[in-house]
């Protein structure tokens, strides 16, 4: 790709050059006295002669002493017990400068520029001497702008915004094509070339390394290669059903992205060894968080646990400043472009096949005005862009030519059982596909004759909402959920539809629940005819704090959302598992999802596959895959979908009824006082009844 070429002697006479002066910087006698914002700035200065160093140093000989004491000096300010007087946090830079007027504060932008110098620390290890530079440049723009008078908080904005806009066409592009091609094959080559039983490897990422990093890959390291084979298998096999339950041709994909979190390189190794037998390459790209790659709430790609989720929730806006109508085009036009470059391979792209971990109990986030947000404006001109990025992907990789597979494990942070809940976790994993097809099957038929489902709560669970069921015309041929096995969700354990929108009402509650690494607790949403009207939480005293943290992170800005899934969870024996250790909040969506009925806001499972025509194992073709939000793609595509989908799980101690209502009003018992009532669904109640005896 041509935008990803650059002249590297060009560019060491530039990154020599910025170094210089920044080492002068950092050598000054400069004091407050000199100018406002010299703390700051030569903190700043220190950590770029840092990663400097490192971009120098030769990192695959160091010791792993040396190894230790780089990453732990990189994320100290980042770190809990620090955080709280790091010129990193907004609450202790605002407070140190004292500006009053946080739309006009100089510091405030400082703060994301000094973020963003740290966000640069795998481009040091990568070697990356483009990002370097440019990072570098931009602080010595800023610093020497702020040495003279009368310097603006604008002027320092479109430094800031320029800096962001104007390498985007290098940015952008390659984000993009590291998605399917192996233009960066770093964290591939970390996988296939490393010693894995030298444990120094996880810090040549340049990731935070933690315990979970260094304990999970040393449990890795003490399993058989047998048993690293079928761990990996279990993932690739369910990622190859995929093209098989969709009747797919995986014979025309080349490439697999693999998503994975670090420690977890041994399971990697074998996974692409795997893919390459059924003629995949394996891509794997990092998780970058600097402002051009930023996406509010979420990061994708090759990760470590994070040193302080305080600090991603207080830096997940930071790019607030560059979202306007002219970035957002810009961003857009190239992305189309770098597709258009690599629409052969693209289309050749087979689906992401993902591995979460769990475990971690981080504390609700503290909602700082401080921080960096989103205004009303900018808010609506990101939804816009990410529906039109998501028409763009569509376009170049069909979401119905695609396959994906996600499966789950814990991390050390679980506690004392960690490698007990390892053991369980992988048996959850691997249930009798057999068994539950037979059961779901009888599940699904008494669902099928539904025109609403009630659900209840029990207990404090104040959950009393009725879902309206797309009913079959041929009941023979025809069903309105699919038979979820151990394919590409894994584990198995579910039967799930897009119900119908009108009709849908009532109140959703979860007492205590984990969604996309945030905790909530008493956690409600009230439904009316499908969308999302009201909505609360006690993670706060202060109840519009609850409404905001529910709208950044499950709502993700939108006014409302539609209820794109209702499904029911059959797998009780990992609800026996989380309820043996006490782990039920801690347990990931994939796997709480399949421990109760559970409710999605947002797009439907079958978000841009809409048309494409499957079949449950006894042959009958789903057909409720639409609401009237997504079938406006046929009118009015960029208001179809929401591009977000989040499961929210009511176990089974919290749950009272879950009851079928027929057209003519006769009812079926789904679930009875927390327990399955079908005959064939009988046998699962013994795992709830063993965990809650």
């Amino acid at each position: 790709m041509e935008s990803l070429n650059y002249n590297t002697d060009e560019y060491k006479e530039r990154l020599t050059s910025a170094f210089e002066r920044i080492a002068e910087i950092k050598a000054s006698t400069a004091t407050a006295e000199d100018f406002k914002y010299h703390e700051i700035l030569h903190e700043m200065s220190s950590y770029l002669i840092s990663l400097y160093d490192i971009f120098k140093m030769d990192i695959l000989n160091a010791d792993l002493e040396t190894l230790e004491d780089i990453n732990k000096s990189l994320y100290e300010g980042i770190m809990p017990e620090a955080y709280e007087k790091s010129f990193l946090n907004p609450d202790y830079t605002i407070s140190f400068y004292k500006e009053e007027d946080l739309e006009e504060s100089i510091s405030s932008l400082l703060l994301i520029l000094f973020t963003e110098i740290k966000e640069t620390i795998p481009f040091a290890f990568e070697k990356n001497i483009r990002m370097l530079t440019h990072v570098a440049e931009t602080f010595l723009e800023i610093y020497f702008l702020l040495e003279s008078k009368g310097t603006t908080f604008a002027d320092i904005k479109e430094v800031l915004y320029y800096y962001v806009s104007d390498y985007s066409d290098i940015t952008v592009s390659e984000r993009v094509a590291t998605q399917f091609t192996n233009t960066n094959t770093f964290c591939l080559d970390m996988v296939m070339n490393s010693d894995l039983t030298d444990l120094r490897y996880l810090y040549r990422y340049g990731d935070y390394i933690s315990n979970n990093e260094i304990e999970t890959a040393k449990h890795l390291n003490e399993m058989s290669d047998e048993k690293i084979s079928s761990l990996a298998r279990t993932f690739t096999e369910g990622y190859k059903k995929g093209f098989i339950l969709y009747d797919l041709p995986l014979d025309t994909k080349k490439t697999v992205n693999i998503r994975y979190n670090i420690g977890f390189e041994r399971i990697v190794r074998e996974e692409v060894k795997q893919f390459k037998e059924m003629g995949l390459d394996a891509v794997i790209y990092r998780a970058y968080s600097n402002l051009s790659n930023k996406t509010p709430g979420f990061k994708v790609g090759v990760q470590s646990t994070s040193p302080n989720p305080q600090y991603d929730y207080d830096h997940r806006f930071d790019n607030y400043f560059v979202m306007d109508k002219a970035y957002i085009f810009r961003k857009l036009d190239i992305s189309e472009h770098t597709y258009e470059e690599l629409k052969t391979e693209a289309l050749c792209y087979a689906g992401p096949a993902v591995m979460e971990v769990f475990g971690e109990d981080n504390p609700s986030p503290i909602l700082k005005k401080t921080a960096s947000s989103y205004s009303l404006e900018t808010e609506k001109l990101y939804r816009k862009y990410r529906a039109k990025y998501a028409a763009l992907v569509n376009k170049y990789i069909p979401g119905d030519t695609t396959s994906f597979s996600i499966i789950a494990y814990p991390i050390p942070a679980i506690g004392k059982d960690y490698k007990d809940i390892f053991d369980d976790t992988v048996r959850i994993n691997t249930l009798d596909i057999e068994e539950y097809e037979s059961i779901q099957t009888e599940l699904i038929k008494a669902l099928d004759q539904a025109e609403k489902v009630h659900i209840t709560g029990h207990d404090k669970n104040k959950t009393d909402l009725y879902v309206s069921i797309n009913t079959p015309n041929n009941p023979e041929k025809e069903t309105a959920f699919e038979n979820c096995l151990a394919d590409v969700n894994i584990p198995l354990g579910e039967v799930f539809t897009s119900p119908v929108l009108e009709g849908t009402t009532g109140v959703l509650n979860v007492t205590d629940i984990y969604l996309n690494g945030l905790r909530y607790t008493d956690l409600t949403l009230h439904f009316k005819d499908g969308m999302v009207i009201d909505y609360s939480c006690s993670n706060f005293n202060n109840e519009a704090e609850g409404q905001k943290y529910i709208f950044d992170n499950i709502l993700h800005n939108h006014a409302s959302l539609p209820m794109g899934e209702f499904a029911i969870g059959t797998n009780t024996e990992a609800y026996k598992m989380a309820l043996k250790y006490n782990i039920l909040p801690l347990m990931p969506i994939l796997i709480t999802e399949k421990q109760g009925p559970h409710f999605a806001v947002g797009d439907t499972c079958f978000s841009h596959e809409e048309d494409l025509i499957t079949y449950n194992p006894d042959g009958k073709q789903m057909i409720a895959k639409d609401n009237t939000c997504s079938i406006k793609r046929k009118t009015d595509p960029e208001n179809a979908y929401f591009n977000c989908h989040t499961d929210i799980t009511i176990p089974y101690s919290e749950l009272g009824d879950v009851v079928v209502i027929k057209k003519n009003g006769e009812t079926i018992d789904i679930l009875k006082n927390g327990r399955f009532a079908l005959p064939a669904t009988l046998p699962l109640n013994k795992a709830i009844d063993e965990a809650l005896s």
